[in-house]
């Protein structure tokens, strides 16, 4: 392994560092990083990490490559091999080692691969923190010693933690379970089949190929399998996951695709009235409907900027009890530790479900309607993408726009929005709109779409 001086300096994003295996990163790229992370962590005092992998094809040569350069810091390692990305969560909580990192590219592609890190309590590294650890790794000023490596099977603690979680209802409830060949193929059987509920599995084998459908269950184009299952099954839900475990997609007994904010709006209602704050976060990406039920509730509602690294740490910091976005990923902090797991994630729903005689879709009666489009996605260059952003933020300015800029421009109307952010995930500019009639939504998103082609080139 050589340390590379020349290290894709795009592949350290908003969130974590991703990228295309192997042009963008290799076993070299992973190598460094390590004796960046190793000599990081070993300047705070740390004496010990956790890493782990998904089930990428990628995974485990770039884990092993990982674990070199950070063993050659001195540093010692816990290696979880194979697991999800809440497996490793918990393994930093169960072993009260807070300095890790995860192998995942999350949702991504099946070439893509790339590292979630933590060097502390804090959590997730985002942001600047990111940046910073870029400017570090390029200093090339290492850390040498001998660390050990132990190996650590989180499985049976993971699966405990989920034993004493539940009071489900003399209502036995049917179920598809599609973790879409992702990692999380290797603990959902262990887990669902602990529970008075009836499961149909699809998918279910761990491939990180992906042969069946993209690994992201938040885009209604990869549930099609799903909603055929169900149909075919007379299921009351159906639920999937993506590549690391760590978001839910889920579709209701008709097979209509259920958003994530609306789960979310069902989680809220069960929950509402068991919690103390009445205060609960969403993303900028989410519909106008979930804080519409929460002020009908009486709560409050925290609106934050999209990313799991800071949504997550939102949620702790403001000691919420519950809290999402629309990407998939949800944090529950009133029976569970906090951590996004689609497999709890899914479990809640399925409690819920087995405690009352509705179906999902009667669970959302009364909410708000709106009509939204999906997240749209437009190639965008790196170098370009945060640049059209800035000129969306003008020409919102120069209209006399009312807007929020905490993450990319969502522009406020009386009777819509419009959401315009630079992806931190990929070389994309998303946007999503939302309008309280179809024809609004139409012009809304119309002159938006435009502006993004105008300044995308």
């Amino acid at each position: 392994m050589n340390y590379k001086k020349d290290i894709n300096k795009n592949i350290f994003r908003g969130y974590d560092i991703r990228g295309v295996y192997p042009s963008e990163i290799d076993e070299d790229t992973a190598y460094t990083i390590g004796l960046g992370f190793g000599s990081y962590i070993k300047s705070l005092g740390k004496t010990t990490c956790v890493v782990g992998h998904d089930n990428r094809l990628s995974g485990e040569k770039l884990y092993n490559a990982l674990i070199k350069g950070i063993v050659e810091t001195g540093i010692n390692i816990i290696s979880l091999g194979l697991c999800t990305t809440p497996m490793y969560y918990y393994a930093c909580i169960k072993l009260k080692i807070y300095s890790g990192v995860m192998v995942t590219a999350s949702h991504n592609p099946k070439n893509d691969n790339g590292f979630k890190f933590a060097f502390d309590e804090s959590g997730n590294c985002k942001g600047q923190e990111i940046q910073d650890f870029l400017d570090y790794i390029l200093k090339g000023e290492f850390s040498k010693g001998l660390g050990k490596v132990t190996e650590y099977d989180i499985t049976n603690d993971y699966i405990e933690l989920f034993k004493t979680n539940f009071n489900f209802g003399s209502r036995r409830v049917k179920v598809v379970v599609d973790p879409g060949n992702g990692t999380s193929s290797i603990i959902a059987k262990k887990i669902y089949d602990l529970f008075p509920i009836d499961v149909v599995y699809i998918n279910d084998t761990s491939d990180g190929n992906f042969p069946n459908h993209h690994p992201d269950p938040c885009v209604e184009a990869n549930l099609e399998q799903l909603k055929a299952k169900v149909i075919e099954t007379s299921a009351d839900v159906g639920i999937s996951f993506d590549g690391d475990g760590d978001r839910m997609g889920m579709v209701s007994n008709t097979a209509k695709f259920i958003p994530t904010d609306e789960y979310m709006i069902i989680i809220v209602r069960d929950i509402f009235t068991k919690v103390a704050k009445k205060e609960f976060l969403c993303d900028v990406k989410c519909s106008k409907s979930f804080s519409d039920e929460v002020e009908k509730l009486g709560g409050k509602v925290l609106t934050y900027r999209t990313g799991n690294s800071y949504t997550k740490a939102m949620v702790r910091d403001a000691d919420l009890a519950f809290g999402g976005e629309l990407s998939g990923h949800v944090y529950f902090r009133d029976r569970w530790l906090g951590f996004d797991s689609g497999l709890y994630a899914g479990l809640r729903l399925l409690e819920i479900l087995s405690n009352t005689l509705k179906n999902v879709e009667e669970l959302l009666d009364g909410i708000n309607k709106y009509y939204s489009t999906e997240e749209l996605k437009f190639k965008s260059l790196d170098t370009v993408k945060f640049n059209v952003i800035e000129k969306v933020l003008e020409y919102s300015k120069s209209k006399g726009y009312d807007f929020l800029d905490i993450d990319g421009v969502r522009v406020l109307f009386e009777d819509g929005w419009a959401l315009v952010r630079a992806s931190n995930t990929g070389p994309n500019i998303t946007a999503r709109f939302e309008a309280k009639t179809k024809e609004r939504l139409n012009e809304i998103q119309t002159e938006f779409v435009n502006l993004i082609n105008d300044l995308n080139k």
